[in-house]
């Protein structure tokens, strides 16, 4: 896809999020924010029985186009996901999802849902004690 196509789907992916709302019976939810642009995003995520691997997602918040289409992209490839396999995700996992080369005024956008979904899952865990996740210290 050249970049023009990405810019469309990211955009598409703002106006129209995939896997907006909320989970009726999540197994954790956990909530995150970005406090250089303001972005903000709460995630949902309901286990399988086995409880790592990741059956459903939904997320709601508010922000900028990068951070809510990342959102929104995430939410689509976090289903089937172990909590391993989402440990394991990093800043260029999101990057290459998105497609576009983004500034690094805008990486702590970018990779605010995977922030939070992480910290969730490590609260769930019980090895992580985060009130709330914050991109301040990402670059």
């Amino acid at each position: 896809m050249g970049s023009d196509m990405y810019r469309q789907q990211i955009l598409d992916h703002y106006r129209n999020p995939r896997n907006h709302g909320e989970l009726g019976d999540p197994t954790f939810s956990h909530e995150g924010y970005n406090p250089s642009c303001g972005d903000e995003l709460e995630f949902d995520v309901e286990l399988t029985e086995d409880g790592e691997t990741i059956e459903r997602v939904a997320f709601r918040g508010e922000g900028c186009a990068i951070s809510q289409a990342s959102a929104s992209m995430l939410s689509q490839e976090l289903p089937g996901m172990t909590l391993d396999e989402v440990a394991d995700l990093d800043r260029d996992d999101v990057l290459e999802m998105l497609g576009v080369e983004v500034t690094p005024m805008r990486i702590k956008c970018a990779v605010l849902a995977e922030k939070v979904v992480q910290d969730g899952a490590r609260i769930y865990e019980g090895e992580a004690e985060v009130d709330q996740t914050t991109t301040e210290d990402d670059a």
